[in-house]
């Protein structure tokens, strides 16, 4: 009689607990008036964002760096045995590793996001981010140990592991803290820290770009630093505790972090299916495609950095280091450029999603993001053009990015929260390992004997349409707007 009554008043007796336990709700009346969505928050609400700001953003730093320094870790490890090889044979070596590469951190990140999404509902929030901001840190420095391909793509696969499992522990942790009010645009920060760790990684490398590739990774080692205050500042949500507790109890079938559950609920089947493709749509555009940016910008800028007075004057290894440096140089301040409008595209969608619901904004979104892909592969002659596509690709491209983190735990009740989140992004990202594999294929294909550029202008142009899987999946999922978190 107990059971049945808890489970009649079960959502009263939840948002109770809430508004009591984290304190963060001011009275509906200021909510009525629109009140900012950052006022009324309490201290412990900000703390919890931070934590899994940092930890998201430390994330992304460690997974950039190898964006950054790609090419020129690539001729490094692969020159020797290109020694008598013909022009451009090194060149074209490089770009078909780099997206082999990539896939391999895909896979790895797919692999490690749904593990650890399910020991993110089972074992906690907290402790799951402690377990993979350790891992992601300890291989990032090991990557700076490669010495061959095949060891570099072992490590960039361990250092997945870790990087796909954070995203979902800490999504889920931020959803379940903060205030229906003020939840989205929490997540679109927590979301925009992602550009903040992008802008780090290319600062790290433009700063130790004298000292080579290696370096930058060793770099890359520091965030296991932020695990010290995630064990003394933060506690496991009381949403979660409270369906940890339902689940010891017998006979419930409320079983904490059922991978099967997502696909023999229908509700949770269709939800599940629409949001991988959903994040097939932006994960497969921006790692598929958006990411080898600075690879067409290293091939763009190339013949014109060699002859710059400094570096013309220059012979043998002396002049291929200066022209390596320099042009990391420049890709590095490119994307800056990227991730500044990246950081203002995820906030713009956060708002419209507040305003017009998230498909609509996603909808919107989505077909930016195809457009402006097409354009910087396209339109891409210069430093003045590269600095302005790089922010438009990154506003339309990354925003849907802030879609996941706002939109993926609304489809889920809280003992699947982690699970359905990791396992929606990082399906699709398994699924989206062939983007950038397919992207370095085809850029092979297409090559031009005295054009370094165009196999990866057309590879660029066919792979974007992998949005296409995006308007599949708004067809498919439900829109949330407006309804409280699944219990």
């Amino acid at each position: 009689m107990l059971n049945a009554k808890r489970s009649l008043h079960e959502g009263t007796f939840l948002s109770f607990r809430e508004m009591k336990g984290m304190k963060m709700e001011k009275p509906s009346t200021e909510e009525e008036a629109g009140a900012p969505w950052y006022r009324g928050v309490s201290r412990y609400a900000w703390i919890v964002l931070a934590v899994a700001a940092l930890g998201w953003m430390f994330d992304t730093m460690d997974q950039n760096l190898f964006n950054q320094v790609r090419a020129r870790s690539l001729t490094e490890i692969l020159a020797p045995s290109f020694v008598n090889a013909r022009p451009g044979e090194l060149d074209a070596a490089v770009k078909e590793w780099a997206g082999t590469i990539t896939t391999v951190f895909l896979v790895g990140w797919a692999v490690g996001g749904m593990i650890f999404g399910v020991l993110g509902d089972r074992l906690g929030r907290t402790r799951t981010m402690v377990f993979t901001i350790l891992i992601y840190a300890l291989f990032t420095g090991l990557n700076g140990l490669a010495q061959t391909p095949y060891q570099y793509a072992l490590c960039r696969f361990l250092t997945a592991l870790g990087v796909g499992g954070e995203f979902a522990a800490g999504t889920a942790l931020v959803a379940e803290v903060w205030s229906p009010r003020s939840r989205p645009m929490a997540l679109g920060l927590l979301q925009g820290c992602s550009t903040v760790g992008n802008i780090m990684a290319a600062l790290i490398t433009i700063s130790l770009s004298s000292l080579g590739w290696r370096w930058t990774y060793a770099v890359g080692i520091l965030p296991a630093l932020l695990v010290i205050w995630i064990r003394q500042a933060v506690k496991e949500p009381e949403k979660w505790q409270e369906a940890k507790e339902k689940a010891a109890e017998a006979g419930t079938g409320n079983e904490l972090g059922n991978l099967g559950e997502l696909f023999r609920d229908p509700t949770l089947r269709r939800n599940t299916v629409g949001g991988i493709l959903l994040a097939l749509a932006g994960i497969g555009g921006l790692w598929g495609v958006g990411f080898f940016l600075p690879d067409l910008i290293t091939s763009v800028l190339k013949p014109m950095i060699s002859h710059l007075p400094d570096i013309e004057t220059l012979s043998g290894d002396a002049k291929k280091k200066a022209i390596a440096a320099t042009l990391q140089v420049w890709s590095s301040k490119i994307s800056i450029s990227q991730q500044v409008g990246a950081f203002c595209g995820m906030f713009s969608y956060a708002a419209l999603s507040q305003r017009t619901g998230r498909k609509p904004a996603l909808f919107l979104f989505f077909i930016l993001a195809f457009c402006a892909v097409e354009a910087a592969f396209h339109f891409l002659r210069d430093i003045p053009t590269a600095f302005v596509l790089a922010f438009l690709l990154g506003y339309c491209g990354l925003a849907p990015f802030a879609a996941y983190a706002i939109y993926f735990p609304e489809l889920y009740p809280t003992r699947l929260r982690s699970t359905g989140i990791g396992f929606c992004y990082n399906g699709a990202r398994l699924l989206a390992a062939f983007a950038p594999f397919l992207l370095g294929s085809l850029a092979k294909k297409y090559a031009v004997v005295g054009d370094d550029t165009a196999g990866l202008r057309t590879a660029a142009s066919i792979v974007a349409f992998v949005y296409l899987f995006g308007f599949i999946g708004l067809a498919i999922a439900p829109e949330t707007k407006g309804k409280p978190l699944p219990e």
